[in-house]
């Protein structure tokens, strides 16, 4: 009698073959190894955050002067 699905025989008794596992290196190619071994320095990362925190400050401030000098200005004509 055959059951379908199970045409493929198992063996349980056998060990899996892990020779090829312990062959492999353990660090990866050296192209991959360069990209890994390179440093950032948190100081350039800092600087680089707060000058685009400076622009973004700039920005801000200049949109609401921009925006007290339109309120100030409609505020004198509609007062007129």
């Amino acid at each position: 009698m055959k059951f379908k699905g199970f045409e493929i025989e198992t063996l349980t008794n056998q060990t899996p073959d892990t020779e090829n596992n312990f062959n492999k290196p353990l660090k990866p190619d050296d192209e991959e190894n360069i990209m890994i071994k390179r440093r950032v320095d948190i100081n350039v990362l800092k600087s680089r955050v707060q000058q685009e925190q400076n622009k973004e400050k700039k920005q801000n401030l200049a949109i609401f002067i921009l925006f007290l000098t339109i309120l100030g200005s409609l505020g004198i004509y509609l007062s007129t």
